[in-house]
């Protein structure tokens, strides 16, 4: 067994993405990894206490330990409600009059 672990760090924003590599101590922490890592500095926004961050996609708490090649994710706060924002999208594409935007609605409400 090694006597410590390395990861990534990541973090991205619409232009820009941070990978962060680390080697840290056996035993080390999702929230060790993050503290380790200075994207705290770096990005004053990110809120630990509130933050969510996973593994490869997959949420974890931040005293789950870390191994070796894993990559942690911080991931950000969604900005719209994503039922909402679909709508919005599919209603765009009926005001376009495509028919894919079309094939949803009822075949009494077709122009066809």
């Amino acid at each position: 067994m090694s006597n410590e672990v390395t990861v990534e760090v990541c973090y991205a924003l619409p232009g820009e993405q941070t990978i962060i590599p680390l080697a840290l101590p056996a035993g080390a922490t999702m929230r060790d990894a993050i503290e380790r890592s200075g994207v705290l500095q770096r990005f004053p926004e990110l809120d630990i206490a509130r933050m969510k961050a996973g593994v490869f996609g997959k949420v974890r708490a931040l005293d789950a330990a870390v191994e070796t090649g894993d990559r942690i994710e911080i991931y950000r706060g969604l900005k719209a409600d994503p039922k909402l924002a679909r709508q919005r999208r599919v209603e765009k594409v009926r005001n376009e009059g495509s028919r894919e935007g079309q094939k949803w609605l009822g075949s009494s409400r077709r122009g066809s």
